[in-house]
C-alpha cells in the first residue's frame, strides 16, 4: 500500500510499526494495514512475544519454527530458521522439524517445547505432566508466553494464508 493512499489510522499504525524493532511494514503486517487498529495491537503483542517476553530467544524461535511447519507457513519458516540457527538451535533439529519429524538430538529444553507446542497444537491442549514440566522450566508466566507465542503465531500463519503472502 502506498503512504499516500493511506487513511490517516493506517498511516499512523504504519508509523508506530517502523518505530519499533521490525522497522518496516512487511510479512503479515502488510494485509492487517487493511485494519489498522488490529495491526496496531497484533503489533504490539508480537512485540512482546518476540523480543521481550520471559522466553529465550533460543525457546521462542524453536516454538514459532514449530507453529511455522504446523501450519506449512514457509513465509514464517524463512523469516525465522536464521533466527533460530542465530539462537543456538542445531541445524539437524530445524530440518527435521522442516521434515515433520520429531528431531532426535533435541536436548531437555528442546523436548519439552517440541512436546508443548504439538500438544497444544494437535490437541488444543497441554497435558497436566506438560503443563507441569513448562511451569518448573519456565515459570507460569514463561509458561504462558510459550501458549501465547503459539497462537500468536497460528493468528500470523492464518493472516499470511489468507492475503496469499508470497514464499
Amino acid at each position: 500500500m502506498v503512504r499516500e493512499t493511506m487513511t490517516d489510522a493506517q498511516r499512523a499504525a504504519a508509523d508506530e510499526l517502523i518505530a519499533g524493532p521490525r522497522k518496516a511494514v512487511k510479512g503479515p503486517f502488510i494485509p492487517l494495514l487493511r485494519c489498522p487498529e488490529l495491526m496496531a495491537r497484533t503489533g504490539r503483542l508480537g512485540e512482546y512475544l518476540r523480543f521481550d517476553s520471559s522466553l529465550p530467544p533460543r525457546v521462542s524461535e524453536f516454538a514459532t519454527l514449530l507453529v511455522a511447519r504446523h501450519w506449512r507457513q514457509q513465509f514464517e519458516w524463512h523469516v525465522h530458521v536464521p533466527l533460530a540457527r542465530a539462537a543456538g538451535t542445531a541445524d539437524e533439529t530445524i530440518e527435521a522439524v522442516r521434515l515433520g519429524l520429531r528431531p532426535p538430538a533435541m536436548d531437555a529444553t528442546e523436548a519439552l517445547v517440541h512436546d508443548y507446542c504439538t500438544e497444544l497444537q494437535q490437541d488444543r491442549a497441554v497435558s497436566d505432566a506438560t503443563w507441569a514440566r513448562a511451569v518448573a522450566a519456565f515459570g507460569e508466566h514463561g509458561a504462558v508466553d510459550l501458549t501465547a507465542l503459539v497462537g500468536y503465531f497460528t493468528m500470523v500463519a492464518m493472516v499470511l494464508e489468507v492475503a496469499r503472502t508470497p514464499h
